[in-house]
């Protein structure tokens, strides 16, 4: 079959009009938001804290904190004081001195602190230490934010089946089913 000239040069200016059109998806799917590489942070600048908004009260209400969050109720060994968990289940403690903050859950304790003597992540010293239930341990490099602590003095607690036992020396955390935990302080870290 032969096409007349018109035909011919129609098809040609149709053709010009589809290239755009055909090569516009090789444009698109060419590019990429992923940028290979590790990030390296300036020498000494940690990691950064993330920030929460903090509602300012309106009223004469005290503010909500983690520990006038009701609870379910716990019952433990007579001298234990009782922390209630927040509405996602966790209770977030600060000792008494202030270096070592520490978030708790039923299966999970974890605590962040300028430790002098812990082992290197990424080219750093870790600042952060989590125990399991089960007595699994992960070191690593964190930061647990802007969370609603509460402070704790040199006492017995108990948090979400966790024995929390704070002295001056440190803070021991005991799995209460199944006895696996950790003793918590600037200087070492000792689990069991």
């Amino acid at each position: 079959m032969r096409l007349s000239e018109k035909a011919r040069r129609g098809l040609t200016g149709s053709s010009l009009v589809l290239l755009p059109l055909l090569a516009s998806p090789m444009l698109f799917f060419g590019c990429s938001n992923t940028i290979e590489g590790k990030p390296i942070a300036a020498g000494g600048a940690g990691p950064t804290e993330p920030t929460f908004p903090t509602p300012s009260p309106t009223s004469s209400t005290p503010p909500t904190t983690a520990s006038t969050i009701p609870g379910p109720p716990t019952t433990g060994p007579a001298g234990v004081i009782p922390l209630a968990p927040d509405q996602n289940g966790y209770v977030f403690i600060e000792t008494k001195s202030g270096t070592t903050r520490c978030q708790i859950n039923k299966d999970t304790v974890g605590c962040e602190a300028p430790f002098t003597h812990s082992p290197l992540q990424d080219g750093e010293h870790a600042n952060g230490v989590s125990i399991t239930s089960g007595g699994s341990v992960q070191w690593v490099l964190g930061n647990l934010g802007a969370i609603p602590t509460v402070t704790i003095d040199y006492k017995t607690y108990g948090a979400q089946g966790w024995t929390i036992d704070a002295t001056e020396a440190g803070t021991r955390f005991s799995n209460d089913r199944t006895g696996h935990g950790m003793f918590v302080s600037v200087e070492k870290v000792n689990t069991f």
